[in-house]
């Protein structure tokens, strides 16, 4: 039984050096030997909990997201109105990446190595399902309500609103010449501003 606890107590060390490193350095520069030194740790114990980074780090992923996709879906799910529903998922999205802006980078990386595979492990098997959000969009634009759009459409300009400039961190820093605050202030106003930017985008 005490080894046991000792073994937990070392493999979230690991997890948490990990996170910090991921942070810090990202996907592409962590090394193995950075997160064993983060940790306290010889690099063969490290290895002989994680096998490569990337085992790492999608175990880290698979922690943070750990009932984030449900959230989505009941968002999708919801009886709210349509506008509403797009604050609901903005708002989630964005604050969920605030607090892991990592997790958009390593989904590109994990998604151009191995997709399929990857796929399967990012959602457990249980993705989000749109059905009755694409049914709201469709009835809102044949009622008149909205203006035309396909609904795929519109989830995919919710989607890439909410992560684009986390992906382009960088970039935009140094373009905008803000520091890590002003950043993660920008990304706050974003949670209002996106939903906005899209509603007035489709309503009448």
């Amino acid at each position: 039984m005490v080894k046991k606890q000792i073994d937990v107590s070392t493999e979230e060390k690991i997890l948490s050096a990990a996170k910090k490193v991921f942070i810090s350095r990202g996907m592409a520069g962590a090394r193995m030997q950075d997160i064993a030194d983060e940790a306290g740790i010889n690099k063969a114990l490290l290895h002989y909990y994680f096998k490569n980074k990337e085992q790492l780090f999608e175990n880290i992923f698979l922690k943070l997201t750990e009932g984030f996709w449900m959230q989505i879906t009941t968002v999708f799910e919801s009886d709210d109105p349509l506008f509403e529903k797009i604050h609901a998922f903005c708002s989630l999205y964005i604050e969920k990446v605030i607090h892991n802006p990592y997790i958009p980078l390593f989904v590109l990386y994990e998604l151009n190595q191995r997709t399929p595979r990857f796929v399967k492990t990012m959602f457990r098997n249980s993705p989000p399902r749109p059905a009755k959000l694409v049914q709201q969009i469709d009835a809102e634009v044949k009622a008149g309500n909205i203006n035309p759009i396909d609904p795929l459409q519109l989830i995919m300009n919710m989607i890439s609103l909410c992560v684009l400039p986390f992906i382009g961190k960088p970039m935009f820093m140094t373009v905008m010449k803000l520091d890590e605050k002003s950043f993660l202030d920008l990304m706050q106003q974003r949670k209002k501003a996106v939903p906005e930017f899209i509603i007035n985008s489709i309503k009448k």
